[in-house]
């Protein structure tokens, strides 16, 4: 009886506990769809410049917004504790304010802190749902073009900082020989494969004045964003970006460093496309991979890291890498075993996995 008691009390724990966890998520999610709000109609940034507390009239004027809809979405955002408010004031004559060591996070771009693009990742992701209830069914995928803007402001803007505070100041400084090869004449080519909005290809080139960086994507809307955004650097015509595949052997035997940054688990033939990269680089050049950090193994529950890339998955980056047909199904979650099988197939001799600390990322020297 003892056991029985035990085993009941056991399930109803663990009933209980899924049950908060569950409405706790729920709560967290619909937070962050106010912050997708306060991104998208520049509310935080309305705060951020005023020099005192703002009521929601003056926030609802200098936003261009409702000032009905402002009020609530104040409160909310006061309730949740991400903004301070006079809780003692009358609803129209509250004020609200944005704390400093809250507006890195959800104003500042440039800073490793900024997390207002999750936010946006996960708006492009409820939009996209029907498309991937589709997916699930029929086996089959869904366009990267499908989730939108916010999917893909979410990518570009969420790695941006990463890459313009430590891609050139900490990961490929790392690599003695590459940085000496990028710093040295004649001038190094580097290839960026599946640049995306181009914020890798931008910090390649404005680390390593010498280098020149061509980033090459099948999206063309994010390569015409990558056009736009290397009109905030003065780089010239050491930046080109290009709607091109890799494996263009116009292309072959050209640079001396090729780069593919968090894209090699969403391509539907990894094997391919790291075989097109071998391709690329010129004698003696070398080939890096980036992608996301997990777990060496599965298991089961998971730490919270492994939780967070599990979750982007099924959802976005399996779907985006089943579209083509056949497809490896890769994933988010690209163990380093993983890719040290893709490498081989595509006639690689080893991997290194690199001694570069990151908390999501890992970086690999794949050696021809």
């Amino acid at each position: 009886m003892n056991t029985v008691r035990s085993g009941a009390e056991h399930d109803v724990s663990r009933r209980e506990a899924l049950v908060e966890r569950l409405f706790n998520a729920t709560v967290g999610s619909l937070e962050l769809l106010h912050v997708y709000i306060g991104e998208r109609l520049g509310l935080y940034r309305t705060l951020n410049a005023a020099t005192a507390s703002m009521t929601a009239a003056q926030v609802a004027a200098a936003a261009g917004i409702a000032e009905r809809y402002a009020r609530e979405w104040l409160e909310e955002q006061a309730v949740a504790g991400i903004l301070e408010a006079d809780a003692s004031s009358s609803p129209h004559d509250r004020g609200y304010r944005l704390p400093a060591a809250h507006a890195e996070v959800l104003t500042d771009e440039e800073s490793v802190n900024f997390l207002v693009p999750l936010a946006l990742a996960v708006a492009g992701i409820g939009g996209t749902l029907p498309a991937i209830l589709e997916a699930f069914r029929g086996g089959g995928g869904v366009p990267y073009e499908a989730y939108g803007q916010d999917t893909r402001d979410a990518i570009a803007r969420g790695n941006r900082p990463m890459y313009l505070n430590l891609l050139g100041s900490q990961w490929l400084p790392a690599l003695s020989d590459v940085d000496a090869r990028l710093k040295s004449e004649p001038p190094a080519r580097v290839a960026d494969v599946g640049c995306g909005t181009g914020w890798s290809t931008l910090a390649i080139a404005r680390a390593y004045p010498k280098t020149t960086v061509h980033g090459f994507d099948l999206d063309p809307a994010s390569i015409a964003d990558a056009r736009r955004n290397a009109a905030e650097f003065d780089l010239g015509e050491r930046v080109r970006f290009d709607v091109r595949d890799a494996a263009d052997p116009r292309l072959a035997g050209t640079y001396d460093l090729v780069t593919a940054f968090e894209t090699v688990h969403d391509m539907a033939d990894p094997v391919g496309a790291l075989r097109a990269m071998r391709q690329l680089r010129a004698p003696h050049g070398v080939v890096i991979i980036g992608d996301e950090r997990v777990a060496d193994e599965f298991s089961a529950p998971g730490d919270v890291i492994e939780r967070f890339m599990y979750g982007w998955s099924a959802l976005h980056c399996l779907p985006v890498g089943m579209v083509e047909q056949p497809a490896a199904g890769t994933g988010t979650v690209m163990r380093a075993s993983t890719l040290r099988r893709y490498a081989a197939e595509a006639g690689y001799s080893g991997v290194e996995v690199l001694p570069i600390e990151h908390d999501f990322w890992r970086f690999y020297r794949l050696i021809a």
